[in-house]
């Protein structure tokens, strides 16, 4: 060998062991790659793949729109239709040095640009390169006659490949099927065919660097975050592959990859998307607003329901551009609803009530309120709201509109609770399944708009959807579903996106758990089960202000008084003693009380006669107690209350109570009512201190030392009722 030659040699070796740029080939111009896909419809599959196609700046050709689709619902094997479309196309195509991505669309997303895409297809050498599948379709007998691969994907993907147009123009030519035939059948037998794929010059992407198909691999595939980009990676061959299409059963993965890729979502930036395609509302006036049907739904006893009411009032819409539908099955609830609708029915454009005696069930309501609104083409909007849905946030409605998407759910979630009325996945068997990111959005981690398998509770859908997409009528209806699941199931099946919205502080929902009916004022009771909606409803607006702003007054030594419950908190409590009725007579025997005799009689009800001891108990804990030991330094307090009831104070039945000391360590008195309103005298005289409080103050405490120092007395109340509640705390 010459010297020269021996120089040549190793030149090339070198490029080969190294791949050297030097001895790499000329880079594909980008102008010479045309996408090509095919979309008879344009679904929200379809927007987001060419969202995301934009986003990287290619060259996208639709093939098929506006035709019906006859190429099978590819549950079972079909597609032929995209080859007669594509097989047309390439023929008016002359440029024979032009690249074709021939992808799918409705279940695709691009993870980066054309520039990657044409290199890595470079670097496979050979003129056509097809996805690549663990999974043999769909015909599994076929799988013999696959070529053995030593690391990677064995089976072809027919939903993307890329290749110089002449090759493609030559692996399709023989396309003479039905459209309902299987595309992906017509490629494997082609692949599998030594000489048709020598002649074609076909590849696999057995490692996925260019296409990711999801099925089968959900396991290989991760969320890759760095330096501000999001890509998919295949954990299996450490690659990050440019186009990832959720195949076959795996919508709900492409989905939740969707959230994300491409960029949608990164940790530098937060959702860069939140704020395309939205409808703002500031331009119009309000005679311009969507007509909104609001839905309300209550499907079983639910606490709080006459706030829910108030709350829906305060809802900042025009409320001439709403409709109210409302379904109840439960009789509990009737008073809640006729108060509502007597008071303020006439502020809306239309109502509709239909209470239990109709007999009609959660599906079937839901069902005729969409009905209703598919049938009036005024109808813009249809608001799902459930009666335990808690919404603080008085702008929702508006910013579920100006969000511009097909179904969208404000995310509520119950308080202290990782509960929420979303579900980030499914499981197999089509229940909840918890997302990577589950935790992370119900916890305000990451802020954004997300697009999810199944909303419930509350969530806004376009009336057009109802009478378009979602002509069926039954869409709550299922064999095996609950409603809200069967919604859900008919929603996705129709390729529509469900989305949740946790950019705002929305609200919660409530706890509807051992809500019982048999007290006056049930919600009284929720002390436990809906600790926050408890304390809103019945804790003094300005309680937690107390020690910030000093609120506690020393009217007497020793004797504190503060605000702790709230005028509602008042009335329910003076109507539940009222409602159950049995007073005690006054007089000294008592059977109520250990030992059968009370020194200092007072007409009273005792709170465990109406089974409200551990609750209030738990107001002594959670808001006494505190207090307690602010004021009294060096005490600590577990409340063990004895004795806690509210005394009635009349003219004519016990006007007054005389001097005693009170048998606990301290004592507990909060003004029910108010004086010169609802009575006249009254007020607790101190006598060692010759100190009267003559006009206790509607749900302030008075708090006080109830042995040896504190001797007092109840002034006559002169006129009207007077209702105090008492706890001698610590005997």
């Amino acid at each position: 060998m010459t010297h020269m030659s021996l120089l040549s040699f190793l030149g090339v070796l070198v490029c080969a062991l190294f791949s050297l740029s030097c001895c790499e080939e000329p880079q594909i111009p980008e102008e010479k790659l045309v996408v090509v896909t095919v979309a008879t419809k344009e679904t929200d599959g379809f927007r987001r793949f060419l969202g995301s196609a934009k986003h990287f700046n290619y060259t996208v050709k639709v093939l098929g729109r506006g035709q019906k689709w006859s190429g099978g619902d590819m549950s079972a094997p079909g597609g032929g239709q995209k080859i007669r479309l594509l097989k047309a196309a390439l023929e008016e195509m002359k440029n024979e040095d032009i690249i074709i991505l021939f992808i799918d669309s409705y279940d695709v997303v691009f993870s980066s640009g054309p520039r990657e895409l044409l290199k890595k297809f470079q670097q496979a050498r050979h003129k056509v390169v097809f996805s690549s599948e663990s999974l043999i379709w769909p015909d599994r007998h076929l799988e013999d006659k696959y070529p053995q691969v030593t690391m990677g994907n064995r089976f072809l993907g027919s939903g993307g490949f890329i290749g110089y147009l002449p090759n493609i123009k030559e692996m399709v030519a023989g396309w003479t099927g039905e459209d309902s035939d299987s595309d992906q059948l017509f490629f494997t037998r082609i692949y599998i065919d030594p000489a048709k794929r020598k002649s074609t010059n076909i590849t696999l992407d057995s490692k996925c660097r260019l296409f990711q198909n999801l099925n089968g691999a959900l396991d290989e595939v991760v969320l890759k975050f760095e330096d501000g980009r999001v890509r998919a990676r295949n954990v299996l061959y450490d690659t990050l592959p440019v186009v990832i299409h959720g195949n076959g059963p795996t919508k709900m993965q492409i989905n939740y990859l969707g959230n994300y890729i491409p960029n949608t979502w990164t940790f530098e930036i937060g959702c860069t998307a939140c704020h395309e395609n939205l409808q703002p509302l500031t331009s119009l006036t309000e005679s311009e607003y969507p007509l909104v049907m609001i839905g309300i739904f209550i499907q079983q006893p639910t606490p709080f329901v006459a706030v829910f009411f108030e709350r829906l009032l305060k809802l900042q819409y025009p409320k001439k551009r709403v409709k109210l539908f409302i379904h109840s099955q439960e009789a509990h609830h009737e008073r809640h609803i006729s108060s509502f609708l007597q008071d303020h029915g006439n502020l809306y454009q239309d109502v509709q009530s239909i209470g239990p005696e109709k007999e009609m069930d959660g599906a079937a309501s839901r069902n005729l309120g969409f009905d209703m609104c598919r049938k009036d083409d005024s109808c813009d909007y249809f608001f799902s709201l459930d009666v335990e849905v808690v919404l603080k946030n008085e702008n929702t409605l508006k910013i579920l509109i100006e969000q511009n998407l097909p179904v969208v759910a404000p995310m509520i979630t119950r308080a202290g609770r990782l509960w929420s009325n979303f579900w980030g996945a499914l499981s197999a068997d089509g229940y909840y399944a918890r997302s990577e990111d589950y935790v992370d959005i119900v916890q305000g981690r990451r802020v954004g708009v997300w697009n999810v398998p199944y909303v419930s509770n509350v969530y806004l859908m376009k009336g057009s959807l109802l009478r378009s997409e979602l002509t069926d009528y039954e869409l709550f209806n299922s064999q095996t579903l609950d409603p809200d699941m069967a919604y859900c199931h008919n929603i996705r099946n129709k390729g529509i996106f469900m989305y949740v919205t946790n950019m705002h502080t929305f609200g919660r929902i409530l706890s509807t758990e051992n809500y019982q009916t048999s007290h006056l004022h049930n919600d009284l009771w929720q002390i436990f089960e809906n600790p926050v909606d408890w304390e809103e409803r019945y804790i003094h607006e300005n309680y937690t202000r107390i020690m910030k702003d000093k609120l506690i007054e020393t009217p007497c030594p020793d004797v504190y008084w503060f605000p702790i419950f709230s005028e509602v908190a008042c009335n329910h409590i003076v109507e539940e003693m009222e409602h159950y009725g049995q007073w005690s007579g006054g007089g000294h025997k008592d059977t109520r009380i250990q030992g059968g005799y009370e020194n200092v009689p007072t007409v009273d009800i005792h709170m465990h006669q109406i089974n409200y001891e551990k609750e209030w108990h738990k107001l002594l804990l959670e808001y006494i107690a505190p207090i307690t030991e602010k004021m009294y330094p060096g005490y600590y307090t577990r409340c063990a209350t004895p004795l806690n009831f509210v005394v009635r104070y009349k003219p004519d039945e016990q006007p007054l109570l005389e001097p005693h000391h009170d048998a606990s360590t301290f004592t507990i008195n909060i003004a029910l009512n108010s004086k010169d309103i609802d009575y006249q005298g009254g007020g607790c005289r101190f006598l060692r201190y010759d100190c009267s409080i003559q006009a206790p103050r509607k749900g302030w405490a008075l708090m006080h030392p109830g042995r040896l120092t504190h001797y007092h007395e109840g002034l006559p109340t002169t006129a009207g009722v007077r209702y105090i509640a008492v706890s001698f705390v610590d005997p």
